[in-house]
């Protein structure tokens, strides 16, 4: 793990300019380290799994430019097991995927899982996941929220390397009440999982529109789940805000966490992907 006698080529931060091209960790500890895109990535133990949420903004970026394959070079740097993505469809007409399969196919390690409502579409009002190849998805749903305009959440339970999880994406709304509202909705879904299904840990992700640092929907989740303190990722040329979120069960604990700043996630959307190392707790 990053930081255990040296042994990975982590690098402390010597002042408040981060080196150019690199991306930027937060332990657990507070610590904030930068790692640079050509070193080697940490290797980490069998049972962890490292989770992910972007808001890729129908790959429209910070220069108005529509470019896909630039998204499918983030997610490739990003380098994440699992990856819930927001915006991942046109919003009208057929709701084409923005990311096509075969561009996936071609250009990246990763595949979607199956949620689209619409022969065209890769998820559900926007929301997909995107899993490695050697993830194995053992089941899928959709999960409808209360909402003013069209919203909704999606879920997937996973397995990789011996551990399995439960992983829910979402977008939630613009308005702090539907937010809470939707909250709660989440919460009770996961709950009924949980319940009805086999119980395993559980981990929450997605753009959750939520400026205030702890409070509105933050507060109804922290009640039953840890939140991961990965960063601010929007703006994405200037980030001010932490609106895209990790939020994980108790039985599972964040080993690593931050936000994916290289140059072409600063220009790719107008969010900054976050991640989480996560292992048993």
């Amino acid at each position: 793990m990053a930081g255990e006698g040296g042994a990975l080529p982590w690098q402390r931060a010597k002042g408040k300019r981060q080196r150019r091209g690199a991306f930027r960790i937060r332990s657990n500890a507070g610590i904030v380290r930068y790692a640079l895109p050509s070193m080697s990535p940490p290797i980490y133990a069998v049972s962890m799994i490292k989770v992910a949420s972007y808001n890729i903004r129908k790959a429209l970026g910070t220069d108005r430019r529509r470019n896909p394959e630039r998204i499918i070079d983030v997610l490739n740097e990003l380098d994440a097991d699992v990856i819930a993505l927001q915006e991942a469809d046109r919003r009208f007409g057929q709701r084409n995927a923005v990311l096509p399969p075969r561009l996936l196919e071609a250009h990246s390690a990763y595949r979607a899982v199956p949620l689209a409502v619409g022969a065209a579409s890769m998820g559900w009002h926007g929301n997909a996941i995107l899993v490695r190849g050697d993830a194995k998805v053992l089941a899928h749903d959709l999960v409808h929220l209360p909402c003013l305009e069209p919203r909704g959440a999606v879920s997937a339970t996973v397995a990789v390397r011996g551990l399995a999880l439960r992983l829910f994406g979402m977008h939630l709304d613009l308005s702090g009440l539907w937010r809470r509202r939707q909250a709660a909705a989440l919460l009770h879904h996961a709950q009924v999982a949980n319940t009805h299904g086999p119980e395993l840990p559980t981990v929450l992700v997605g753009d959750t529109n939520e400026w205030r640092p702890s409070g509105g929907c933050l507060r109804d989740f922290a009640r039953q789940y840890r939140l991961v303190a990965s960063g601010r990722s929007y703006h994405a040329t200037r980030p001010v805000a932490q609106l895209d979120r990790i939020m994980h069960s108790p039985d599972l604990v964040a080993r690593e966490c931050g936000v994916h700043s290289s140059l072409t996630a600063r220009h790719a959307s107008d969010h900054l992907p976050v991640w989480a190392v996560l292992d048993k707790a």
